[in-house]
């Protein structure tokens, strides 16, 4: 049997000193995930459990490139954020254990088109439109978790044409990555090639056409991507 139409190559990930690929199956991305992030937005990070909404693989963007400013939004906004790759899948997986689960780490940003998610929001509507859009999801290559551990504490920050936008820590996660994974498994069995974008901190702001953006994260890696005039 064949198929009937060509989807193309399947999306995925380049790997830090490799010429080899990570395909990616599944974009999980975790909302208000610092509490001062959570602050800025309006809600109290003590009381919510974490919660997740969905990309398209094909939105990922690779490192270095140039990006078409995307259709109807008038308030693009950065979102810098530490991105999981899964290895190994499973459901109901425990906090202790989800490392175990853990391929490598990147550099990514949750490009979200503002005022699109905040019509959602008043409506009571899914938010797949702000933030699961065409190139909404650029991330550099991935670093194997056996070349560079577990990352729990280091710098994150962006910078929008050379100034600094956000600048925060890991550490300053609310939910760490391990027991992102374990609550995430317990909604849906994880599968090799997942990724999970871990939530960014404070500083969210607005970008415009012609903007180069330069995200950074200690001991995982740098990302650059440009906004087309």
């Amino acid at each position: 049997m064949k198929h009937v139409i060509d989807l193309g190559p399947l999306p995925s990930l380049p790997v830090v000193g490799s010429t080899d690929l990570f395909p990616v199956g599944r974009i999980y991305c975790i909302g208000r995930n610092y509490a001062e992030h959570a602050r800025e937005m309006g809600h109290d990070p003590d009381r919510e459990p974490p919660f997740f909404f969905m990309k398209p693989a094909n939105a990922l963007v690779p490192n270095g490139a140039t990006i078409p400013f995307p259709q109807v939004t008038k308030d693009l906004h950065h979102e810098i954020e530490l991105v999981v790759a899964i290895g190994k899948g499973g459901a109901d997986i425990q906090s202790k254990n989800a490392l175990d689960h853990v391929w490598g780490y990147g550099v990514g940003l949750d490009m979200t088109r503002r005022d699109i998610q905040n019509d959602a929001k008043k409506l009571g509507r899914p938010w797949e439109m702000g933030k699961g859009f065409d190139n909404s999801a650029p991330c550099a290559a991935l670093q194997p978790a056996s070349k560079i551990g577990h990352p729990s504490q280091g710098a994150i920050w962006v910078k929008v044409n050379g100034v600094t936008k956000q600048n925060s820590d890991l550490k300053e996660m609310i939910w760490n990555v391990s027991d992102s994974i374990a609550y995430l498994s317990g909604l849906v069995t994880l599968q090799p090639g997942d990724l999970i974008y871990t939530g960014t901190p404070a500083g969210v702001g607005a970008v415009q056409r012609g903007d180069k953006l330069e995200g950074h994260i200690d001991g995982v890696g740098d990302l650059t991507v440009s906004y087309a005039r």
